[in-house]
């Protein structure tokens, strides 16, 4: 733009240099007229006054350019820049009505070169604005694709990515793997973790660590994933240092980790060295959690797995030699391996199982030994039959009972009466427990379990609103996980509470 310039008459090169403007930033041609209008319209103001309202037009065929003055039509004028009787408008067009508008065509103006020099800001910076506009609309959708990109800058750790056609984006240092460093001129692959807009333009953010930038690494070196064959169905990483993906196929004559591998290690070892020689351990997705997890842990080997599906946990149990191979060095291994199968596992030996495999036996041994007063020949085999608890012994089917070798009817007539009584003396003692600490009739009332109440109590729980004001955790602390699970703590909790909310929801009383 020159340093002065004329709206008079008829200008084509305005529309020329929009083509080209359009063309250079790819966006459309109307966006750069209507900064142009924007910036005639500023200069315009200048001249005749910045409270008036006016307004600029460029014909798009023509080129010409007309500066409008607008001024509404009220029955009384509060504002004479912008408002005009009806009485007045009439005499400039009789056919004008109250509440419309009167335009008139102001004479052409010379503009210096301060209002050029501020029509050109303001066209530039519209120009910036659509093209942050373009650039959001056309990334917004590529959330969660791989780009590709030059280093442009890089400043404390935060690499400004050119992607092309004037777009650029920000890999945060956070979300860079670990050691990598880049340099301007650097070519870099990178994940499209989100599209902000923000008030000083729009950012495009990209990662290297997301678990779903390897995921997509694989689709693009894996044909079979790429086309569905394969499905990844987790990943989890250790940024840098070691990886698991989960795969599965329907294709049952398709070995799907194998194909992740490929031939002597050619595709994974592609995303490897993407990845900056990160680890990644290639497995078998199975819809048994137990087998889905014994793969997780591989390199390391499992004896036996105890699942608890109401918790989500699983204990896997591994050879003494393999301890530090499942758990992995900083626990790395059995890390990846919960965050890839979604479920907590807790590793133990085989002789730290065996020995508390031993001392739950004995203690159930001697707590049936004393509680049914009978031998520990018979104590034993209840145990090793599956027996855990009292009230097992007491309201099992006689059946159950008979089956066990060498126990006819008589004797499972008499060690179910024999539990039942040693229930109701465990109770009796119980309540008193309770009498004697002073817990409050508004918690017994509820319907909790005296082996629930009485650790309670001996905590100093003692009232409903000593438990409704804990929480979950906070219980399950209290009183040991053994005792309450978090879901069983969460339900107590919810219970002692259901006060709170009779009494929100109660019609206030009339006086």
């Amino acid at each position: 733009m020159r340093d002065t310039i004329s709206t008079s008459g008829v200008r084509p090169e305005l529309l020329q240099a929009a083509e080209v403007a359009a063309r250079e930033k790819g966006i459309d041609r109307s966006e750069i007229i209507a900064a142009m209008e924007l910036a005639i319209q500023k200069a315009a103001r200048s001249v005749y006054g910045g409270d008036l309202d006016i307004r600029a037009h460029i014909d798009t065929k023509s080129g010409e350019i007309q500066i409008w003055r607008y001024r509404e039509i009220v029955p009384e004028v509060g504002d004479d820049a912008q408002q005009i009787t009806l009485e007045e408008a009439q005499k400039i067009d009789p056919d004008l009505v109250e509440g419309g508008t009167l335009k008139e065509l102001l004479p052409p103006i010379e503009l210096g070169r301060v209002s050029a020099q501020t029509g050109k800001q303001v066209i530039v910076q519209h120009i910036r604005e659509a093209e942050r506009e373009r650039q959001y609309i056309e990334f917004k959708d590529r959330v969660g694709d791989i780009v590709s990109g030059l280093v442009k800058r890089v400043d404390y750790g935060f690499v400004t990515v050119d992607l092309g056609g004037r777009a650029e984006a920000i890999l945060k240092k956070e979300e860079g793997i670990p050691r990598e460093t880049f340099r301007p001129g650097d070519r870099i692959r990178a994940y499209v973790v989100d599209v902000q807009r923000e008030t000083r333009g729009h950012q495009i953010f990209l990662s290297r660590t997301h678990p779903q930038f390897m995921a997509k690494l694989f689709m693009q070196e894996v044909p079979e994933i790429y086309d569905g064959i394969i499905e990844i169905r987790s990943v989890s990483r250790d940024p840098g240092s070691r990886a698991k993906i989960a795969v599965t196929t329907n294709d049952s004559s398709l070995d799907p980790v194998g194909s992740c591998v490929g031939v002597r290690g050619v595709r994974v070892q592609a995303v490897v060295n993407e990845l900056q020689g990160e680890k990644v351990d290639i497995i078998l997705w199975a819809q048994d959690p137990s087998t889905f997890i014994v793969n997780a842990l591989t390199p390391a080997e499992v004896s036996k797995v105890v699942i608890d599906e109401e918790s989500r946990a699983i204990e896997v149990v591994v050879p003494d030699d393999q301890l530090s191979i499942a758990i992995g060095r900083r626990g790395q291994n059995v890390r990846l391996a919960s965050m890839l199968t979604g479920w907590t596992i807790n590793i133990t030996t085989e002789s730290v199982e065996s020995e508390r495999r031993s001392n739950e036996m004995r203690e159930r041994t001697a707590l049936f030994k004393d509680s049914l007063d009978v031998d520990e020949v018979i104590a034993h085999l209840l145990v090793n039959e599956g027996f855990n608890t009292l009230e097992e012994i007491a309201f099992v089917e006689k059946e159950e009972l008979t089956e066990i070798e060498g126990f006819d009817e008589t004797i499972a007539q008499e060690l179910s009466q024999r539990a039942q009584k040693a229930l109701e003396k465990k109770s009796v003692a119980q309540e008193e427990e309770l009498s004697a600490l002073k817990m409050l009739p508004d918690l017994t009332s509820l319907e909790i379990s005296l082996d629930v109440l009485v650790p309670l109590a001996r905590k100093g729980i003692l009232s409903r609103e000593d438990l409704a004001d804990l929480a979950a955790d906070e219980v399950v602390e209290l009183l040991g996980s053994e005792v309450l699970s978090l879901d069983e703590a969460q339900v107590l909790i919810m219970k002692a509470r259901a006060h709170w909310f009779d009494e929100d929801n109660k019609p206030s009383e009339k006086k």
